[in-house]
C-alpha cells in the first residue's frame, strides 16, 4: 500500500490527505456540536423547570388548596394548565411526606414522589437528573412556604431526558446537513488546489520532484558558466556558484533588485531589461564576460529572463596580442612593401648607371631606418612596449599620421603584466591615430594641422606614468566621463572597447585612467589642435635590488633626448 501510495503524483496526494482532513474535521465538528447541544438543551430544561416550579410554589392558588381536605380537586387542573403552558412533561405538587397531590397521569396520585426531596424539605431549591414514572428525567425541586415560612409543601416540575433528545435529534439533523456541505465544499476545494497543484507540478510525485531538485542543484554547482534567473520586477532569484564568482555578488543577492547588487549600468540595464540578447560583451571591475539573455515564457506570460555568462577575459586578452602580432605583421608587411619601392629605387639608379647615387640613397635609408630604431629602442627599454610603438608607428604612417615619442620619454624594463601594457598603450594608440585621421578629415574645412600621435612614458617616483596626446577634433566635457564605457567610440558607431579594455587593464594593476582635452591636463604636450589626452599612472612595485630608473636629466635620461618620430 505504502508503495502504491509512493507512485501517487504529489497533487493526488494532497487531495486524499486534504479530503481526510477535511473529513476528520467535519465529522469531529458535528460530534462537538451535538454534544454541546445536548449539553445546552439539558441546561435550558433545568432553568426553565426551576423557574416553573418556583412560579406554582409562590402560587396563592396551591397554599389555599393545601387547607382543603381533598388538595388534588383544585391543584391538579392548575398544575396541568400551566404544564401544557410552559411545555413541560410533568408538574408534581406533593407533601411534605412525598405523597402526590398532582400528576399527568392522573392514575399516579396519592402515589410516593420518586426522587429527593430532602434539600427542599430544608427550604432549598435544587435540580437533578432522575428516573421517575415517566422516565429519566430533568427536575426541579422547591418547597411551598406559608406566611410563617413554614415548609407546606413540594412542588416539583421536570422535562423527561427523552424529549431532550428528541428536540437534540432535530437540530443535530440541520448541523449535519451543515456538515455535509461543509464536506462537500472542503472536498471541492481540495480538488481545486490539487488541480492547481497538479498543473504547477505537472503531475510528478514526491519522489521524482526531490530527485529533479538534487539533480537541479548539482548542475548549477557543477557548471562553470554563470547562470542567472531574474523574474519580471528585475529581481534576481537565483544564482549559481559560477554567477556569484564571475560576478562578485554578496551572499544575500538572491532577492534583490539587479540594480542594488553593484554591477555595471550596462550589465545592469541589460538584466532589468526583461528582453532577449545574444552574446553581449560587458566589463566589469575585472572580467570581460560575454552575456545572454533569453525570457521564459508560460503561453504569452512572462516568466522572467534566464541569463548566462561566459568568462572571456583570458580569451580577450589573447585576442589583443593577436591583434597586436597582426599589427606587427602589417608593419612588416608596410616595410617590406616600402623596402621593396626604395629596392626597385636602387636597382634603377644602378641600371641608369648612376651608382654613386644609388649607394648614397641606400646608405641614407639605411641610417634612417637604423636611426629610428635604435631611438626608440634606447628611450623604451621595456621589450614588449617597443615592439608595440614600432609597429603602431608603420600603421600610424600608412594611414597619414604623424606617431611621434615626447622627447622626455625613459622607461626600464618595468615588473608589470605585459598583456596588459599592451592592452592600455595599444588601445589608446589605436583611438589616438583613430582621432588624429578624423582630425585631418575636418582639415579640409577647418585647416587643422597635420594628423599627430604624441606617446609620453616615463617611470618615475615609482609610478609608470603612460600620456597619449593626438590632433583630433577633441572630446566634449559633456562626455568625458563616458569615454571608458563600454559601446563608446569616436565613430560614434557604439561599438567601442578598446578604451573600456583600457580602462579594465588600468584598475587592474591598481592604477587608474583620465581624459581630457588637448589643452587640459596634458603639460603643454598636446599634439596640436585641440585634440584629447589620455593620461594613465600605474604603480610600479618596489624594485628587489638595484637603483630604480634614471631621474630626469640623468645621463641616458629623456630630458636630453631629441624628438624621436617614428
Amino acid at each position: 500500500m505504502t508503495a502504491r501510495l509512493g507512485r501517487w503524483s504529489l497533487a493526488r496526494q494532497v487531495l486524499v490527505l486534504q479530503i481526510l482532513v477535511v473529513g476528520i474535521t467535519v465529522a469531529g465538528a458535528t460530534l462537538l456540536g451535538f454534544l454541546r447541544t445536548r449539553e445546552l438543551l439539558g441546561d435550558e430544561a433545568a432553568r426553565t423547570s426551576r423557574a416553573v416550579a418556583i412560579s406554582v410554589a409562590d402560587a396563592p392558588t396551591v397554599l389555599d388548596a393545601l387547607d382543603d381536605p381533598d388538595p388534588s380537586a383544585a391543584l391538579q387542573p392548575y398544575a396541568e394548565r400551566v404544564r401544557a403552558e410552559a411545555g413541560l412533561d410533568f408538574i408534581t405538587i406533593m407533601s411534605r411526606e412525598g405523597r402526590r397531590y398532582t400528576h399527568p397521569n392522573p392514575r399516579q396520585i396519592g402515589g410516593r414522589f420518586l426522587g429527593t426531596t430532602a434539600p427542599a424539605l430544608a427550604g432549598r431549591t435544587f435540580t437533578e437528573t432522575y428516573t421517575g414514572t415517566l422516565g429519566p428525567s430533568v427536575r426541579a425541586v422547591t418547597p411551598v412556604r406559608d406566611a410563617t415560612g413554614r415548609v407546606r409543601a413540594l412542588v416539583s416540575a421536570g422535562i423527561t431526558v427523552a424529549k431532550i433528545t428528541a428536540e437534540v435529534r432535530e437540530q443535530i439533523g440541520s448541523a449535519v446537513l451543515t456538515g455535509l456541505l461543509g464536506l462537500a465544499a472542503g472536498i471541492a476545494g481540495a480538488y481545486l488546489v490539487g488541480a492547481r497543484l497538479r498543473r504547477q507540478t505537472h503531475g510528478l510525485g514526491p519522489a521524482e520532484l526531490s530527485r529533479m531538485y538534487e539533480y537541479h542543484n548539482a548542475i548549477l554547482h557543477a557548471v562553470r558558466e554563470g547562470l542567472l534567473l531574474v523574474d519580471r520586477d528585475g529581481r534576481l532569484t537565483l544564482a549559481n556558484d559560477g554567477a556569484r564568482e564571475l560576478l562578485g555578488l554578496p551572499g544575500d543577492a538572491e532577492g534583490r533588485h539587479v540594480g542594488d547588487l553593484g554591477l555595471s549600468p550596462s550589465l545592469a540595464a541589460m538584466l532589468g531589461s526583461g528582453e532577449s540578447r545574444s552574446d553581449e560583451i560587458h566589463l566589469t571591475g575585472e572580467r570581460v564576460l560575454v552575456a545572454s539573455a533569453a525570457v521564459v515564457r508560460s503561453g504569452a506570460r512572462s516568466l522572467g529572463t534566464v541569463v548566462t555568462l561566459r568568462d572571456h577575459t583570458e580569451l580577450q586578452a589573447l585576442t589583443g596580442q593577436l591583434d597586436a602580432e597582426r599589427g606587427f605583421a602589417e608593419s612588416l608587411r608596410s616595410a617590406a612593401h616600402e623596402a621593396a619601392n626604395r629596392l626597385h629605387t636602387v636597382v634603377a639608379l644602378v641600371e641608369l648607371g648612376r651608382a654613386d647615387q644609388a649607394v648614397e640613397f641606400a646608405t641614407a635609408e639605411l641610417r634612417a631606418a637604423q636611426r629610428l630604431t635604435d631611438r626608440v629602442v634606447g628611450a623604451i627599454r621595456e621589450p614588449v612596449l617597443a615592439a608595440l610603438l614600432l609597429g603602431k608607428s608603420a600603421a600610424a604612417a600608412e594611414r597619414g599620421v604623424d606617431l611621434v615619442i615626447s622627447p622626455d620619454s625613459e622607461l626600464d624594463d618595468v615588473a608589470l603584466d605585459a598583456r596588459d601594457l599592451v592592452t592600455i598603450v595599444g588601445n589608446l594608440i589605436d583611438n589616438a591615430i583613430d582621432a588624429a585621421v578624423q582630425g585631418t578629415v575636418q582639415s579640409t574645412v577647418q585647416g587643422a594641422p597635420p594628423a599627430r600621435v604624441r606617446v609620453h612614458l616615463r617611470a618615475e617616483d615609482g609610478t609608470f606614468l603612460i600620456r597619449v596626446a593626438d590632433s583630433g577634433p577633441g572630446l566634449d566635457p559633456a562626455v568625458v566621463r563616458d569615454v571608458f564605457r563600454r559601446g563608446w567610440s569616436t565613430k560614434g558607431d557604439g561599438r567601442g572597447l578598446g578604451l573600456a579594455m583600457a580602462g579594465q587593464a588600468a584598475r587592474r594593476l591598481g592604477g587608474g585612467i583620465e581624459a581630457g582635452a588637448g589643452g587640459q591636463g596634458a603639460g603643454g604636450e598636446g599634439a596640436g589642435g585641440q585634440g584629447a589626452v589620455f593620461t594613465v599612472r600605474l604603480p610600479l612595485p618596489p624594485p628587489a635590488d638595484g637603483p630604480g630608473p634614471a631621474p630626469a636629466g640623468a645621463p641616458g635620461g629623456g630630458s636630453a633626448r631629441e624628438e624621436v618620430r617614428p
